[in-house]
C-alpha cells in the first residue's frame, strides 16, 4: 500500500507539471496569435487611412509616429521589415535599436517567402532562460499585395504559472504525506492481523512433533488465505498421528528384529571359541600326560566363561537389558587379555605387554568380548596365500590409561569404508550380521573409553583401546 501511494503521487505530481506547462504554452501560442490579429487589423486601419502611397519605401513615413502607439496601446514590440528582410521600422527607442536584428535570419526567410507558410512563429530562449517567441507574417495593401514583413517578438511571462505550479505542489505534498501516513497505518495494522494469522500457524508448525499429540489449530472467522493454510495444517496432523501411529508400530518391529539379530550375534560369539576349545582339547589330549588334570582344568574354565557370557547375554535379553548386563569388577587387563588369547590355536598370533598389573575395574566377560572380536577380525583379515601372517596384541600404561592394540597385516581397510566400520550391520566379510565392532565400540564407550583403528590398504590394520586405569596401586587377578 505505500508503494503503490507513492507511485501514484509521482505520476499525479508528474501529469500535473506536464498539464501546467502544456497550458502555459497553449496560453502564450493564443495570446500572441490573439494579440498579432490585432495589430495587423489596427495597421490595416493605419494602411487603408494614409496619405501616403501604400509601398514599401513609405512603410517608415506610414508608421513613424503610429508604430509608438500601437506598441503601446497592445503592449507589444513592433518590428517592420521589407520584403528582403531589411528593418525599416521598430517600435523601440533610437538609442535601443541597434539591439534589434536589422535582418530577417535567412531560414526563416526562407519559410516566409514559401508558398506553403505565409506565417512563421520563430522559438527561441534568451540568455537569463526565459522563452521569448518571435512572429513572422506579410503585411498587404488593400488588393493583397506584400508591402512588408510584420515582427512581433512575444516574451513568455511564465511567473503566474509558475506560482500556480508551486502553490499546487505544497499543497498536493501535504495531502500525499497526510495520505502516506494513513497508508503507513492501515498498512500496518493489516499486515499485523494477517501476520499474526501466519505466526500462530507457524509456531504451531514449530512445535509439531512426529511422536508427540498435536493439536489442531482453530482461529474462527480468517481472510479465505489463511483458512486454507490452516485446513492443510490439520489436514497434516491428522496424516501425522496416523503416520506416527504407522511409524511406532514399525519401530517396535524393528526393533525386535534388531534385538534378536543382536543375541544371535552375542551367542555366537562365544560358540567359536568353544568350537575352538573343543577341537583343541581333541587335539592335544594325552592321557598320559602327567598335566593333563591342569589342562583339563583350564579347557573347563574357558568353556565355563563363554557359557556363563551366553547366560549374561540370554538374561539381558529377557529382562530387555543391554546385552550383557554389566557385572563391573576390578581386574588386571594384562592377565585378562592374555586369558582372552588361550583359546585361540593360530601361531602367528603374539602377546606383548610392558608391565604385569594395568589394573581397571570393569566387566570380564565384556573385555574378553572385545579381544576375541578384534582378534577374530584380525585373522579373518588376512588372506590364505599370505607367507607371514602377523597378529599382534600389545597392551601397555600411557599415563592413567590403559591401551590395547590389535594389529594385523591383512588386507586392510578401503577410504570408502572407513567412515562405515563401526556402523550396525555393516560388514566387508561374506558371512556375518556386521555387529560385533559397534558392539565392542558402545561397551567401550560405557566405561569412558574409546576405540580408534589406523589402516593401510594391502598393508593392514592396527585397533586401539584406550580405557581409564582405576586404584592403579591396587594388584589383582
Amino acid at each position: 500500500m505505500i508503494f503503490i501511494t507513492l507511485i501514484a503521487s509521482f505520476l499525479i505530481a508528474a501529469v500535473s507539471i506536464y498539464q501546467f506547462k502544456k497550458e502555459a504554452k497553449d496560453y502564450h501560442q493564443d495570446r500572441l496569435e490573439r494579440k498579432e490579429n490585432s495589430i495587423k487589423e489596427h495597421i490595416n486601419y493605419i494602411l487603408a487611412n494614409t496619405t501616403y502611397p501604400m509601398t514599401t519605401e513609405n512603410l517608415p513615413l506610414i508608421f513613424r509616429e503610429r508604430i509608438h502607439e500601437l506598441a503601446n496601446i497592445h503592449g507589444l514590440e513592433i518590428n517592420i521589415y521589407d520584403l528582403d528582410g531589411h528593418l525599416l521600422k521598430s517600435s523601440k527607442a533610437a538609442f535601443s535599436v541597434d539591439t534589434i536584428n536589422q535582418n530577417i535570419p535567412a531560414p526563416i526567410l526562407r519559410v516566409i517567402r514559401s508558398t506553403a507558410e505565409k506565417r512563421y512563429v520563430d522559438l527561441q530562449q534568451t540568455a537569463s532562460g526565459k522563452r521569448f517567441r518571435s512572429s513572422y507574417s506579410y503585411l498587404k495593401d488593400t488588393k493583397f499585395k506584400p508591402l512588408g514583413i510584420l515582427n512581433l517578438p512575444y516574451i513568455e511571462d511564465d511567473g503566474y504559472y509558475e506560482k500556480e505550479l508551486n502553490n499546487f505542489l505544497i499543497r498536493f505534498s501535504q495531502v500525499y504525506s497526510f495520505m502516506l501516513l494513513i497508508s503507513v497505518i492501515i498498512a500496518y495494522f493489516l499486515s499485523s492481523y494477517i501476520t499474526k494469522s501466519i505466526k500462530e500457524v507457524s509456531d504451531r508448525i514449530k512445535e509439531t512433533r512426529l511422536n508427540e499429540t498435536n493439536e489442531k489449530i482453530d482461529m474462527g472467522d480468517t481472510p479465505q488465505e489463511i483458512s486454507l493454510l490452516v485446513d492443510a495444517y490439520n489436514n497434516l496432523v491428522d496424516d501425522l498421528d496416523e503416520s506416527a501411529a504407522l511409524l511406532a508400530q514399525s519401530e517396535r518391529e524393528e526393533a525386535w528384529r534388531e534385538m534378536a539379530k543382536q543375541v544371535a550375534h552375542e551367542i555366537k560369539n562365544p560358540l567359536t571359541p568353544m568350537r575352538l576349545t573343543v577341537q583343541s582339547f581333541q587335539r592335544k589330549f594325552d592321557p598320559g600326560d602327567p598335566n593333563i588334570k591342569q589342562k583339563l582344568d583350564e579347557f573347563s574354565k574357558t568353556l565355563i566363561q563363554q557359557i556363563d557370557t551366553m547366560t549374561s547375554v540370554a538374561s539381558a535379553f529377557s529382562s530387555f537389558a543391554s546385552m550383557p548386563a554389566q557385572q563391573n569388577e576390578t581386574l588386571n587387563v594384562v592377565k585378562i587379555v592374555q586369558l582372552a588369547l588361550e583359546i585361540f590355536n593360530e601361531p602367528y598370533i603374539s602377546f606383548v605387554s610392558e608391565e604385569p598389573y594395568i589394573i581397571t575395574r570393569m566387566d570380564r566377560t565384556q573385555l574378553i568380548r572385545i579381544i576375541t572380536n578384534l582378534v577374530k577380525n584380525a585373522i579373518q583379515a588376512i588372506p590364505e596365500e599370505e607367507a607371514s601372517p602377523m597378529v599382534e596384541v600389545k597392551v601397555y600404561r600411557d599415563g592413567n590409561l590403559a591401551k590395547i592394540t590389535v594389529k594385523d597385516n591383512g588386507k586392510g581397510i578401503s577410504i570408502e569404508n572407513k567412515n562405515r566400520i563401526f556402523e550396525p550391520k555393516f560388514t566387508t566379510k561374506t558371512s556375518g550380521m556386521g555387529l560385533g565392532l559397534g558392539i565392542i565400540k558402545n561397551i567401550v564407550e560405557n566405561y569412558n573409553g574409546t576405540i580408534t583403528f589406523e589402516s593401510e590398504l594391502g598393508k593392514g590394520t592396527a585397533f586401539l583401546v584406550v580405557l581409564p586405569i582405576i586404584n592403579p596401586d591396587n594388584k589383582t587377578d
